[in-house]
C-alpha cells in the first residue's frame, strides 16, 4: 500500500528575529499590495516612509519583549505538535512547515523546501482563524506566486478559515473560565473579545474578517454557558488616520473601568503571542488599568484542543464546506481555481 506524503504549511505574519530585521519586517508588510494597494514606485516609497516612520517606536516595543519576536518559536512548536499527531494518527507520511509572511522563512526558502520532500499532496493551512484578505489571501497569493516562478504544481488543498471550529470555540473557552472564576471574586466580569483592527474600506469590499471575529466571539460565549454574561467585541492596533473597525479595545477597557467590573480580555484572532499580545495588550493596556482587575488570557499556542482543531482540518480538508458560503475564485496561476475552504 502506498503511503502518501503529505506537506502542511503553515502560515503566519512573522517578526523581526532581532532590533536589526525591525526595518525590514514592518517595510516587507506595508510594502504587500493587500496592505497599501498602490502601484509601484509610490507603494515602494510609501512602505519605505512608513517603515522609517515607525522605526523606533517599533524598536522600543521589542525591546519590552527580549528585542525580537517569539512568533517564529511559537509557530514552530505548533508545527511540531500537529506533525506528531498527524504521524500518529494516520498511514501517510506528514512534514509541517512553517511560512511567514513578512520574515524569514519565507515562501521562496519553503516552496523548495516542500518540493524536496515531494509531496503527493500539499495542504495551506493559515494560522489566522478568521479569513482576511490582508492576512489568508495575501499568505495564499504569495506561495501560488513563488510557486509559480519556480514551476512547481503541487495537488493543493486551501484552508480558509476556522472561526467557528468546535475545538477552536473550547480551546477558548477553557482558557476563559480559569480567569473567569478568579475575576468573579471581585464582581462580575465583562468579557472583551479583542481582535487586530481593518481599515473599514477593506471591510466594505466584502472582507469577511469581522462578521466572522463577531460569530466567534458569540460561539465562545455561548460555550461558556454563563447566565446573562457580559462581553462585548473589540479591536486594536489601529494606525493612521481612515476609518477602522470600532469599538477600539482602549476605549471598551475605560468604559469598563468607568463600570467599575473586572475586565477579562481575550485575544480572539490570534493563535500565538507576539507584540501585540505582550506588549500592547500587557504592558499599555495594563497600565491603563492600573488599580482596577484586569485579566489577560492566553493565545491557544499549543493547547491540546487547538492543536486538534489543526488536526481535524488536515484530515478532513477536502470534505469540508465553504464558510456560509464564501468563496473565492482563483483566475491567475495557469488559470487554477479553488474554494476557500471551512472545518465546521
Amino acid at each position: 500500500m502506498h503511503r502518501k506524503k503529505v506537506a502542511v504549511v503553515l502560515f503566519n505574519l512573522g517578526g523581526p528575529s532581532s532590533l536589526e530585521t525591525v526595518e525590514p519586517f514592518l517595510f516587507n508588510l506595508f510594502y504587500d499590495r493587500k496592505i497599501i494597494n498602490l502601484p509601484n514606485p509610490w507603494r515602494f516609497f510609501l512602505a519605505k516612509l512608513i517603515s522609517k516612520k515607525r522605526l523606533s517606536t517599533a524598536i522600543e516595543i521589542y525591546k519590552q519583549i527580549g528585542g525580537k519576536s517569539p512568533i517564529l518559536k511559537a509557530t514552530k512548536m505548533q508545527a511540531k505538535k500537529l506533525e506528531d499527531k498527524l504521524n500518529e494518527s494516520s498511514c501517510d507520511i506528514y512534514k509541517t512547515f512553517v511560512c511567514m509572511r513578512y520574515s524569514p522563512p519565507f515562501a521562496d526558502e519553503v516552496v523548495q523546501n516542500v518540493n524536496k520532500f515531494g509531496p503527493d499532496k500539499v495542504i495551506l493551512l493559515p494560522l489566522y482563524p478568521q479569513y482576511s484578505t490582508t492576512t489568508t489571501l495575501s499568505a495564499i497569493e504569495n506561495w501560488y506566486r513563488v510557486a509559480s516562478y519556480y514551476k512547481f504544481n503541487f495537488t493543493t488543498e486551501i484552508v480558509c478559515c476556522y472561526y467557528e471550529n468546535k475545538n477552536f470555540i473550547i480551546s477558548y473557552s477553557n482558557l476563559i473560565i480559569k480567569y473567569y472564576k478568579l475575576a468573579s471574586e471581585f464582581g462580575k466580569p465583562r468579557i472583551l473579545f479583542s481582535a487586530h483592527s481593518l481599515p473599514i474600506s477593506i471591510i466594505k469590499k466584502g472582507d469577511p474578517y469581522a462578521w466572522q471575529i463577531e460569530k466567534t466571539s458569540e460561539l465562545i460565549a455561548e460555550s461558556l454557558n454563563i447566565e446573562n454574561l457580559d462581553w462585548n467585541v473589540c479591536y486594536q492596533s489601529k494606525i493612521g488616520p481612515v476609518k477602522w473597525l470600532e469599538p477600539s479595545t482602549k476605549d471598551e477597557l475605560l468604559r469598563a473601568k468607568n463600570d467599575k467590573v473586572p475586565v477579562i480580555l481575550v485575544p480572539v484572532a490570534f493563535v500565538s503571542e507576539h507584540s501585540e499580545t505582550l506588549v500592547e495588550l500587557d504592558i499599555e493596556y495594563k497600565k491603563l488599568m492600573l488599580d482596577h482587575y484586569y485579566y489577560r488570557v492566553p493565545t491557544p499556542e499549543t493547547d491540546t484542543f487547538f492543536i486538534n482543531c489543526l488536526f481535524q482540518i488536515c484530515l478532513n480538508v477536502k470534505n469540508s464546506k465553504c464558510c456560509n458560503g464564501y468563496r473565492m475564485c482563483w483566475k491567475n496561476y495557469n488559470s487554477r481555481h479553488f474554494y476557500l475552504n471551512s472545518n465546521r
